[in-house]
């Protein structure tokens, strides 16, 4: 090899080890090479050297290349390890910051702006294998872009649950369009007579079936007044439809009468507010108190006038249905409740209790008899709820949630102004309604999202089946 061919191979190493530690590395790049850092400039013209030190300086130069490239392939790998940790960071400082208001103002503060990912070191010739090397194991996130997919999949969904199951707090207004179809079907034996020689019934034998379809559109919206607190309101639209069957019309046991009644109109409006009491952290989960009052202002199932289909001989009504079917239950109402959702990836626990206390309402008439009229009060029975569930999240747009809930009520009481003055428990108003609730959650945009839910009655007082529609829009 002549003088003019070593100098041009010692050039073309001295710029791939001076490209190799342009990108940050230049520091192992000299603890690596057996130069050293006195080595002569590439640019200053070289002695010419006899053939046998050339070839062995050629070795010691493509170890030392080789060696860079490992190095190289490594730095790459930790590069990229440090950007997608400094990413999930800067997303968990938004989270808490994004909303906090300024302590002058009251305003929220806006997140600082993201600083822009580290360059890569620039290439170097020969340096394929060193990419190759880079990539990472199948099964992790391989990029940014990557990384932050995957936790903008795990943070919508829990802004979805969130959603759902308590408020938005960092979002300024959240309207909400929900379409909700129950469907009651029950069924009675009812007898009216005595048992003779304790074998033989004489009386009426009566089969009662009650069949109840209801569709109720609600318009919800949500305010966030600060990180810490919203209000709500919630204002639904009903319409029944409700068919009456009656075995042992005109006496026969055989025969059927039957009859439907409808109603439609407001039903009753819900005021409530949500306050942050604990902030998710890693052994607590995510903690809201809601307190709300319902207002009656939909139809009172009290008072209504009813239309007789069967009499007796003696004048006793025996099949008699309401003129129209209420919307409300027709007494004011207070609510409290704890509501609890916790990030345990890659799922999303969820649960909540809470205390409905009604008061009592006057009314004019009480009886369901169009030919008396007994006013008095009414208080319905106190009710207590619960429920708990999981969400997983498939992608960054669809996510399944899992949910049981159930409703205690208690007896509710009447006092009609012509008696005693004491309360009377009305029999067979206690309930107690369990639901298996499965729903889908998709993402439309980043603002909107559409929520599907199927609710399956696991008691006879529940419905039998329940199907919600939801559109909530957060601006």
């Amino acid at each position: 090899m002549d003088t003019n061919a070593s100098t041009a191979v010692r050039a073309l190493a001295a710029a791939a080890l001076a490209g190799l530690g342009a990108g940050g590395f230049a520091g192992a790049a000299q603890a690596q090479s057996p130069v050293g850092p006195q080595a002569p400039p590439a640019t200053q013209a070289q002695p010419a050297q006899p053939a046998g030190d050339e070839a062995g300086e050629l070795q010691a130069l493509t170890a030392q290349l080789e060696a860079l490239k490992h190095s190289y392939a490594q730095e790459v790998r930790r590069l990229r390890e440090l950007d997608m940790q400094l990413q999930a960071l800067q997303s968990r400082i938004e989270r808490g910051t994004a909303a906090a208001p300024d302590p002058q103002s009251g305003a929220p503060v806006p997140a600082p702006p993201q600083p822009p990912p580290p360059p890569m070191p620039p290439s170097a010739p020969g340096t394929a294998a060193a990419a190759a090397a880079a990539e990472p194991p199948p099964g992790h996130a391989g990029t940014a872009e990557e990384a932050e997919r995957a936790q903008q999949a795990t943070m919508r969904s829990v802004q979805d649950v969130k959603q759902q199951q308590q408020a938005l707090f960092n979002r300024r207004l959240t309207l909400e369009n929900s379409l909700s179809y129950n469907r009651y079907d029950r069924k009675q034996l009812t007898l009216t007579g005595f048992l003779a020689l304790d074998a033989i019934f004489l009386g009426n034998i009566a089969i009662e079936n009650v069949e109840s379809d209801t569709l109720t559109w609600t318009a919800a919206a949500r305010y966030g007044l600060n990180p810490r607190t919203s209000l709500n309101i919630e204002v639904p639209w009903l319409a029944r439809k409700t068919v009456y069957q009656k075995g042992g019309a005109g006496g026969a046991a055989s025969a059927i009468a039957q009859e439907h009644t409808t109603g439609t109109g407001l039903g009753d409006i819900t005021l409530s507010a949500n306050y942050r009491v604990f902030t998710e952290r890693a052994n607590w989960p995510d903690t809201v108190l809601t307190v709300g009052v319902t207002a009656p202002t939909g139809q009172e199932p009290y008072g209504v006038s009813w239309r007789v289909l069967e009499r007796d001989d003696d004048g006793f009504i025996r099949f008699a249905v309401p003129e129209e079917e209420p919307t409300g239950s027709g007494a004011w109402q207070a609510n409290v409740g704890m509501s609890f959702v916790k990030t345990a990836d890659p799922a999303i626990l969820f649960a909540n209790f809470g205390y409905m206390h009604p008061f009592a309402r006057r009314f004019d008439d009480l009886d369901n008899n169009p030919d008396t009229v007994n006013p008095g009060e009414v208080w319905l029975g106190r009710s207590f709820y619960f429920g708990a569930g999981l969400a997983f999240a498939f992608n960054e747009r669809t996510s399944l949630s899992l949910s049981v809930s159930d409703k205690l009520s208690a007896r509710a009481r009447t006092r009609y102004d012509e008696g005693d003055g004491n309360w009377l428990k009305v029999i067979g108003s206690d309930a107690n309604a369990a639901m298996f609730n499965l729903g889908v959650t998709y993402a439309l945009s980043p603002n909107a999202t559409f929520v599907t839910q199927l609710g399956i009655g696991l008691t006879p007082d529940a419905p039998d089946f329940s199907l919600i529609f939801k559109v909530p829009y957060m601006l």
